[in-house]
């Protein structure tokens, strides 16, 4: 590679916010002890927020957003890292307030990166992303409730936001688990897709996005919430005794209505899943069991693939929900 190489840069002057794909090279880059070629990047929700306008969270600009990337170290300051280790970068508020992964060159703190495990490749890490490994968090928060419980069994798991990029994977890793996957979504037309992924299952959004009941029949031991608002509401109503929630996303809303009893009654446990800031340690064990929960083959046939450039007109369709399964982002491309 030239010493040039392609990024795509934000700026704002004024109320004037502007997205482009351009030509830079290393002394742009600020940050970090290490230095990666990359090779895969994705689109997640929140790079649509931060691609529309900062999203409040980038301060500064210029700046290369981007949360997650993988890729091959070529330069490293830090003993932790040497040249050749292929990477994962995921969180961290990578892409936010510091540099991210939509550039062919990025270099970030070593304390942000993880060693891929052989099991994977860097285009399946991405495949996966922060939106997979949030997933993969969840599953195994929901399959906790065996071991915290003493080996009470997970027989009924509740997904919503099933289509979204979490959601997704979400379904395929509970049902590799052995569980039976009910299904929340919006879109009938993607009924056979959700069911291709292990979903039991199909329920329209419609019966969960109303005004919750204080507490309601108990029908499921765990719950994958990626929405938030009256849809959490009522999984929270509907949840057995002993079930955990794991919350990881609010599509939705931030808002959520609900009442004590469920806690009280059923001691349920909402667990929120922090995938930015997980310990390094727990990002190896995640990312070290992706391939055992995963059908790659077939999780591939819901990405989009594009270039740099593609991603400017690919990113509002994320953020108008009319996404579904994940978007790769090719840096070579």
């Amino acid at each position: 590679m030239s010493d040039q190489f392609k990024a795509l840069i934000l700026n704002q002057e004024g109320e004037n916010f502007s997205r482009e794909v351009k030509s830079i090279d290393k002394s742009f880059l600020k940050h970090g002890d290490v230095t990666v070629k990359v090779d895969y990047s994705d689109l997640n929700f929140k790079d649509g927020m931060i691609l529309k306008n900062g999203g409040r969270l980038v301060k500064e600009f210029p700046h290369i957003p981007g949360i997650d990337f993988s890729g091959k170290v070529i330069e490293s300051e830090n003993s932790k890292f040497k040249e050749g280790d292929e990477v994962i970068l995921t969180g961290f508020r990578v892409g936010e307030i510091f540099f991210g992964g939509y550039s062919q060159i990025a270099k970030v703190n070593a304390d942000f990166l993880v060693k891929k495990p052989d099991s994977l490749t860097t285009k399946e890490a991405m495949i996966l992303g922060t939106a997979g490994f949030t997933s993969l968090m969840s599953a195994f928060a929901i399959q906790a409730r065996e071991s915290i419980l003493l080996g009470e069994k997970v027989n009924d798991v509740l997904v919503t936001g099933a289509t979204g990029g979490v959601g997704s994977v979400a379904i395929m890793a509970l049902t590799k688990m052995g569980y039976n996957v009910s299904a929340v979504t919006g879109k009938d037309s993607k009924s056979d897709y959700l069911k291709s992924l292990g979903a039991k299952n199909i329920i329209n959004r419609a019966e969960f996005d109303k005004d919750p009941r204080p507490i309601d029949k108990g029908l499921w031991d765990g719950v994958v919430d990626t929405v938030g608002g009256k849809i959490l509401a009522n999984a929270i109503a509907q949840t057995k005794s002993n079930g955990i929630i794991s919350v990881c996303g609010n599509a939705n809303s931030n808002e959520l209505n609900t009442n004590l009893l469920p806690f009280m009654l059923r001691g349920i446990k909402v667990w929120g899943m922090d995938s930015a800031n997980c310990s390094i340690k727990r990002r190896g064990f995640i990312w070290g069991e992706a391939k055992n929960l995963i059908d790659f083959d077939l999780l591939e046939k819901s990405v989009l693939t594009v270039s740099l450039e593609e991603l400017i007109e690919t990113y509002p369709k994320i953020l108008k929900g009319e996404i579904s399964g994940r978007v790769l982002v090719d840096l070579n491309k």
